[in-house]
């Protein structure tokens, strides 16, 4: 089959790969028929060193059961499935509480033996890990459902750790999908003033048009300045954090509410966050977020889809096949797309 994989820092490739198969009885086997390029994807896009042997790229799929390991008792083959970013058996202690990312079997597609930027999917631990879409599903809804496996879900749990709820002022740092997904979450969750960092046009009307009150396109000391501005001073109550570099951490404890939280969800690419007075401490803010918990979200989100109540796959603006995919990488990078739909 083919599959993609990454050799270098910018050495996109797809190459012909062995089938998965069935490892363990609580497996299933996908044939993919949605996938796209996430921009945490784009990350060792930029750094990875030297991999011979290839890196396995993709965490976010649809697809169609092929082959069902003995003990799966939720599917049969056929069903149509939304794969999340990573799987969990949905039974251990983190599992039931919700932190589905820790797992106690768990781990993630991207980087893994099988990932999703491919033709078929090793599931494990499927029955808790897929979620089925409904059986006759329009599927013009399938880019809409596809961004259930990581980027809308991943903007709903910035939102949802920040305890975005009515009356507070949103701030959200970044207009890439996950940042628009915030937007579109934070009113969802009845947010009523909410202001978009951004300086790219397309992607900001886009940001209006899931719910954004304000957009901000300064940065640094300006763009805390204006957002301190249009809060009278007093700042954000919740920053989602939609980027994972180091100024954009920056510019959310400036703008964050004293007794305010800033709920992190993009990937960071720093390991020394100021935690002190004149960052956190100083203002009694809150920090949170991580991985977040899809599987935790998903069945409550597929309704909401399927009745048009969200439609989030409108940060799909360009689709190509799966040969196509190391031109989805350039067209991201250079940010001459929001993010790319692929068909194996």
């Amino acid at each position: 089959m083919r599959a993609t994989l990454m050799y270098a820092a910018g050495d996109v490739r797809v190459v012909d790969v062995p089938e998965p198969t069935i490892h363990e009885p609580t497996d299933v086997i996908i044939r993919v028929t949605y996938a796209c390029v996430c921009g945490s994807d784009l990350h060792p896009y930029h750094d990875l060193a030297d991999t011979p042997e290839g890196r396995n790229m993709g965490h976010e799929a649809i697809g169609v059961i092929e082959q069902v390991g003995a003990d799966v008792t939720t599917f049969a083959v056929g069903d149509t499935v939304i794969v999340p970013f990573a799987w969990s058996d949905g039974t251990c202690a983190f599992c039931r509480d919700g932190v589905t990312t820790s797992c106690v079997h768990g781990g993630f597609f991207d980087g893994a033996a099988s990932a999703t930027q491919a033709e078929k999917l090793r599931v494990p631990y499927a029955d808790g890990t897929a979620v089925p879409i409904p059986a006759g599903t329009d599927e013009a809804l399938m880019p809409s459902l596809l961004t259930l496996s990581d980027v809308y879900l991943t903007g709903y749990h910035a939102a949802v750790r920040g305890g975005v709820e009515a009356g507070k002022t949103v701030a959200v740092i970044g207009d890439g999908a996950v940042g628009l997904s915030a937007v579109l979450a934070a009113r969802q969750l009845g947010a009523e003033t909410i202001i978009l960092m951004g300086r790219h046009i397309a992607r900001t009307d886009l940001g209006r048009e899931f719910g954004a009150t304000h957009v901000v396109a300064e940065r640094g000391d300006e763009g805390i300045a204006k957002v301190l501005e249009l809060t009278d001073g007093e700042g954000a109550h919740v920053v989602l954090e939609a980027v994972g570099h180091m100024p954009a951490y920056e510019q959310a404890y400036g703008i964050v509410r004293p007794g305010g939280v800033i709920s992190r969800v993009g990937v960071p690419q720093y390991e020394d966050a100021a935690v002190g007075f004149a960052s956190l401490f100083g203002k009694n803010a809150t920090l949170t977020g991580g991985p977040a918990t899809v599987r935790a979200y998903l069945e409550a989100a597929i309704p909401q889809v399927i009745d048009g109540t969200i439609e989030p796959g409108k940060v799909f603006d360009r689709e190509l096949p799966l040969d196509d995919i190391a031109e989805a990488y350039r067209l991201m990078d250079a940010r001459e797309a929001l993010k790319v739909l692929i068909r194996p």
